[in-house]
C-alpha cells in the first residue's frame, strides 16, 4: 500500500450502509486535510441490490476516482466477496462480516479480518449499524485514525434529523475498535 494514497472499496447489498461507510471514510480524509475521492455505485433497487463505494485518501492529487484494485476491501455479503476478493492488491487488507459470509476468503497474500459485525450489532439492538462496527475494526487495524478522531468525524456527518442515533453510531464504532480477532 502506498503510504501517501489509500484505495478502499466497500461492497455489499443496498441497505447495509455501504454508502454511509464510504461517506464516513471520505469525511475522515477531509478532516485529515487529505485529497479525497468518494464514488458510490448501486443498482436500481432501493434496498437489496448490489452496492459498492470507492474511496481514495491521498496526500497528492487524485487522477481517477475509480478503485479497481483496492488496498483495503470491506465485504458485507458473499456476492461482494466473490466479486472483489481477487482484485485486492497483494499485501492489502480484507475485512468481512463473517456472520453473513460463511466462507473464509481464499487469499494468502493479504491480511484478512473476519468480524461478526451483524451479530454484534444485532446483539446490541442496533442491527442497522453493522457497517459502523466494521468501520471501527478497519480503523483500528489500519490505523487510519484513532477512536477519538473517528468519533468526531461521526458526530460531524450524522445529519441533524438523525441525531437521536448518534450515540448508537458512536457505540458501534467503539465495538469495532474493541473487537479482537486474529488476522
Amino acid at each position: 500500500m502506498n503510504p501517501s494514497m489509500t484505495r478502499l472499496l466497500l461492497a455489499g447489498f443496498g441497505g447495509q450502509g455501504i454508502l454511509f461507510a464510504g461517506k464516513f471514510l471520505a469525511s475522515l480524509g477531509l478532516a485529515q486535510e487529505r485529497e479525497v475521492s468518494w464514488l458510490p455505485s448501486y443498482g436500481p433497487e432501493m434496498r437489496g441490490g448490489a452496492a459498492n463505494c470507492s474511496v481514495i485518501l491521498s496526500d497528492a492529487r487524485i487522477g481517477s476516482p475509480i478503485v479497481s484494485t483496492p488496498d483495503i476491501l470491506v465485504c458485507m455479503n458473499l456476492p461482494a466477496l466473490d466479486m472483489f476478493e481477487h482484485a485486492t492488491v497483494a499485501g492489502g487488507t480484507l475485512f468481512y462480516d463473517n456472520s453473513l459470509i460463511l466462507r473464509r476468503p481464499e487469499r494468502s497474500d493479504i491480511s484478512i479480518f473476519g468480524i461478526p459485525a451483524t451479530q454484534i450489532a444485532t446483539d446490541k439492538r442496533m442491527p442497522a449499524l453493522a457497517n459502523v462496527v466494521l468501520l471501527g475494526k478497519l480503523l483500528r487495524e489500519t490505523k487510519l485514525c484513532d477512536e477519538a478522531t473517528a468519533g468526531r468525524v461521526m458526530q460531524s456527518i450524522v445529519p441533524a434529523r438523525k441525531q437521536d442515533i448518534l450515540a448508537m453510531n458512536l457505540e458501534a464504532l467503539t465495538l469495532g475498535f474493541q473487537y479482537d480477532t486474529e488476522a
